[in-house]
């Protein structure tokens, strides 16, 4: 059958089917063409471990917009998208290329940073004052670190929430849904937040003018996020760059380091895969030191 029939029967069902996001379609259907082009594929037949090694090789080489190769993780996202091409074709009874004769490209162990304990106490007693804009900042930046939210997901609540409960339900990515909790200090700073706001307006965090007496002007945006995060980690001295990704990563780890089971965390991110929430734990390995220097070799002289 023709590729592009079978690709875009693939991308209706991924949509339709597996609930899968705008983004995520035109994601795949990007990665899949690329193949198609790059191998003149017509039919299924024609993808073939030649086909796909060729392809593996131009990926290797091919050069990024910033003149840098291809990372190893954006090359793996061609495969993927391939491989569970394949998949969906055997489940609807075509005869082609088996998945697991395509290996994933081996992908460097991802390091990533997170805030010190007292970096952290810093940076959330940042924002002072208790005008509109500060109680906002202050409500943000405790929301972002007790419930390790996405900044997409924080930027999408709305204001009546049921703080009484101190939880309430989050749509992540993929239309998935999970609980998330809000901590005393955020609960606290999102209450001293609201009921300083006047306005009638749905959204929880909202976009303020920078005039003297600021006015609203709609749902808070990622970059303004950004931005506040960016200041008030320069007001609290902290050297190191802070984005609004990092008080997510330190929430994991605080979980894990205070004894959080690794599948707790995952739900508790909304993380589709477990081998995503393992990139945390190579942060909390240095607990495992105070744990040998108390109880190894405690017997010997």
């Amino acid at each position: 059958m023709d590729i592009n029939k079978l690709v875009k029967d693939y991308l209706d069902y991924l949509e339709i089917e597996k609930n899968r996001s705008r983004k995520t379609r035109e994601n795949y259907e990007r990665y899949l063409k690329k193949f198609i082009e790059f191998g003149k594929i017509k039919k299924e037949a024609d993808i073939t471990t030649d086909a796909i090694k060729e392809f593996r090789l131009h990926l290797a080489r091919l050069s990024a917009h910033d003149g840098d190769n291809l990372k190893k993780s954006t090359q793996s996202y061609y495969i993927i998208a391939l491989r569970n091409f394949l998949k969906y074709l055997i489940k609807n009874d075509y005869e082609v290329l088996s998945p697991d004769k395509i290996e994933l490209p081996k992908i460097p162990t991802r390091q990533i940073e997170v805030l010190e304990y007292d970096e952290l106490e810093r940076l959330l007693a940042a924002p002072k004052g208790d005008d509109l804009k500060s109680l906002r900042d202050k409500a943000i930046l405790e929301t972002l670190f007790s419930t390790g939210l996405r900044i997409s997901e924080l930027c999408g609540l709305n204001r009546y929430l049921d703080l009484e409960r101190a939880e309430f339900t989050v749509r992540g990515k993929g239309s998935k849904l999970r609980v998330v909790f809000l901590a005393d200090g955020a609960k606290k700073a999102i209450k001293n937040y609201l009921n300083k706001r006047t306005d009638a307006e749905e959204a929880m965090f909202i976009s303020l003018t920078k005039a003297t007496n600021p006015k609203v002007i709609g749902r808070i945006i990622p970059r303004t996020v950004q931005r506040i995060v960016d200041l008030y980690s320069r007001k609290a001295g902290i050297s190191k760059k802070v984005h609004p990704h990092l008080l997510r990563h330190s929430y994991a780890t605080d979980l894990l380091v205070n004894g959080a089971d690794l599948r707790s965390v995952q739900e508790l991110l909304g993380h589709a895969n477990i081998a995503t929430t393992q990139i945390y734990t190579h942060l909390t390995n240095k607990e495992l030191k105070e744990i040998y220097k108390t109880f190894h070799g405690r017997r010997r002289k």
